[in-house]
């Protein structure tokens, strides 16, 4: 059974959801602040959250730069489309404005479930021939082993986990910051740089796009 949390301060809505999402066969789990969600995922490990901005203590926006490896629908009433776009490029996998349509909810969630093997957590993630084990710390193309520094490591490990998201420089500093402190704005751009001439210098393909103006992403696989 696929676990969902719900973190919304709005019982009503919460309530509302939680019925829904039960009569479709989901357990679910509710936080009704930002650091009452926090200390929920810490504790728990769902599968999907649907998370609302406007909360007291910690907001959505701040609770989402603390989420990993799980997939994020983005519940809100704002609708601004610039809103959407940070959101999105910030880590959500996808955004409903209030209020919803229960139908094309349940949908997205399918969606994002299905795809939920891009947010593994798995202590070895792969992404064509290139293998990262978070259990060694260490990188193999082909089995050929990439001798990466904790910085260059931090950023593919990131990278890999959020496959097909596009993540700005801001959120690649702010999730790597507690395993390299060192790493600032000025220095991530020849930290990325260095990165990918290693994968390259060992297989010949860039392993990482540069999305102009935005951020970075892993770099689609060709056939």
């Amino acid at each position: 059974m696929k676990t969902i949390a719900i973190i919304d301060d709005d019982v009503h809505i919460g309530n509302v959801l939680e019925e829904i999402l039960q009569k479709e066969g989901y357990a679910t789990l509710r936080a009704y602040s930002g650091t009452e969600a926090l200390y929920l995922l810490s504790q728990n490990h769902p599968d999907l959250i649907l998370l609302d901005l406007m909360m007291p203590g910690l907001s959505g926006e701040e609770v989402l730069h603390h989420i990993q490896n799980t997939p994020v629908i983005v519940l809100s009433a704002k609708a601004d489309v610039q809103d959407k776009v940070s959101l999105l490029l910030g880590g959500a996998a996808d955004y409903v404005t209030k209020p919803f349509d229960t139908k094309e909810l349940l949908a997205r969630i399918s969606v994002q479930l299905r795809n939920v093997s891009g947010y593994s957590c798995s202590n070895i993630l792969h992404y064509g021939d290139l293998k990262l084990d978070n259990n060694t710390m260490s990188v193999y193309i082909c089995d050929t082993p990439v001798s990466l520094t904790r910085t260059e490591y931090a950023i593919l490990k990131l990278l890999m986990q959020n496959p097909s998201q596009v993540l700005s420089k801001g959120v690649l500093l702010d999730r790597i910051s507690l395993d390299t402190p060192d790493c600032t704005e000025r220095s991530l751009k020849q930290h990325i740089s260095n990165l990918r001439k290693k994968l390259q210098e060992v297989s010949g393909n860039d392993y990482i796009e540069t999305v102009w103006g935005i951020g970075f992403k892993m770099a689609d696989l060709k056939s």
